[in-house]
């Protein structure tokens, strides 16, 4: 029998980070740069024992992903920060590939800007499946 939320990629250590992403917009409000943002999470990351690597370059590409954090069980979840007005196919598009290009099955995409946080959990999709997903 299917209960909600037992398919869910790391469905416990996603919960944890967006409860600090909460956290980060709770504390600096929607009016901040995107580095402001992200200073202050690795702050928060460092206090609650998070294992993370800010920055990450993805190869050659010139490509740089905000977060990648990974927790005591193995689990790693890429975090892409943003601090717009609205977030645009476009964004999810940049973070899917990021997910491409690195072996991490989960992403949250995050917009501090809005007024009501709503993290997104971005999937990747299988490459063989990828050109009917995206349009």
């Amino acid at each position: 029998m299917y209960t909600k939320g037992e398919d869910l990629i790391h469905r416990n250590f996603s919960y944890r980070i967006a409860g600090l992403l909460f956290t980060t917009h709770n504390t600096l409000d929607r009016y901040c740069r995107e580095k402001q943002y992200g200073n202050f999470l690795e702050t928060v990351l460092k206090q609650e024992r998070i294992q993370y690597v800010r920055e990450y370059p993805l190869g050659r590409t010139g490509n740089i992903v905000d977060f990648i954090v990974k927790n005591e069980n193995n689990e790693y979840i890429l975090i892409e920060l943003k601090a717009k007005t609205i977030l645009t196919k476009e964004d999810y598009l940049q973070t899917q590939r990021y997910l491409q290009c690195i072996n991490i099955p989960l992403a949250i995409l995050v917009n501090f800007r809005q007024t009501y946080l709503k993290p997104h959990r971005i999937i990747k999709i299988k490459r063989h499946n990828l050109k009917h997903h995206i349009r």
